[in-house]
């Protein structure tokens, strides 16, 4: 179809507005933008297939199918995370500089939600967040609605820690996503100490592919340790400050590191200290990183 064609197009029109709604559902579902255009353009083709004068609500219908498609996905996407090297993170996503981001879902409730059921996080995503009505989320989901709305409580219990409690200004977690930077690249543990929580948890996922921490560092202590101990190697080869973005919500930067490894750091910040930090160098998952500039 050529580019006129498709702007001439009721249909394709239609379908390119919802695209990028639907694109970030299934992200959130799965967890990878690689899956989510897969899903999403299966979910063109039941569109086109589709007795569309029947159809009252786009939307509503197009958010049906893709959550159809993310179930029989789910418990597959599952077992590849149990037999995955090292702690695993959602592949990177890069708010507008220019907009809000479309919903409040930041990276630590994106790993709250790997702790639920497909069923549970599918109801909460699509009640809750996307705001469809419960007799909705019950055709998409395939339960009742009474079902739907116990299944949507029970993962508010599970994910109310991870929701943010208050809205962190852009510039101020920009202003706090340099000092970190400058810190711990610089090698100024006293500095680095002030910016932690006590509590502060830092997960790196590297997949087997580069090295990253085995596990989650846990405690202001042990993440001063390994950061003492990065910055011997920052003096010898120094990172590279590509740029900071709001990575999955969050403050953060994008780095060169040794060997040309590139690397995402988002930095989950309570009372304007950082309360966790999430570093992605598999590089399976930064391949659109690039696009970046």
């Amino acid at each position: 179809m050529t580019a006129s064609q498709n702007s001439a197009d009721p249909v394709e029109v239609r379908f390119s507005d919802l695209r990028p709604g639907l694109v970030r559902l299934v992200y959130r579902m799965l967890g990878s933008t690689a899956d989510a255009e897969d899903v999403v353009h299966d979910a063109y083709a039941r569109w086109l297939a589709a007795d569309r004068a029947a159809v009252r609500e786009p939307a509503a219908f197009l958010r049906i199918v893709v959550t159809r498609l993310c179930l029989n996905q789910l418990t597959s996407a599952r077992r590849r995370r149990e037999t995955y090297i090292g702690p695993w993170l959602p592949e990177p996503i890069f708010d507008p500089e220019d907009g809000e981001p479309l919903d409040d879902i930041t990276l630590p409730l994106m790993m709250a939600l790997e702790r639920l059921s497909p069923l549970e996080r599918a109801a909460f995503l699509l009640h809750d967040v996307f705001g469809m009505s419960f007799p909705e989320v019950a055709e998409a989901i395939g339960r009742e609605a009474a079902a739907c709305r116990k299944l949507t409580s029970r993962a508010r219990v599970h994910v109310r820690e991870a929701r943010p409690r208050f809205a962190v200004a852009r510039e101020d977690g920009f202003r706090i996503a340099a000092a970190f930077f400058a810190a711990s690249r610089s090698g100024d543990m006293a500095a680095l100490r002030a910016l932690l929580t006590e509590d502060v948890v830092a997960t790196a996922d590297g997949g087997g592919k580069v090295p990253a921490s085995p596990k989650p560092l846990v405690g202001r202590e042990a993440v001063l340790a390994r950061h003492a101990a990065m910055a011997q190697d920052f003096e010898q080869d120094p990172s590279r400050l590509v740029r900071y973005a709001t990575i999955d919500g969050l403050p953060g930067f994008v780095t060169v590191e040794a060997g040309d490894i590139v690397q995402t750091t988002a930095l989950w910040l309570r009372a304007d200290a950082v309360a966790a930090l999430y570093v992605v160098r598999n590089p399976d998952k930064l391949i659109r990183v690039s696009r970046l500039g």
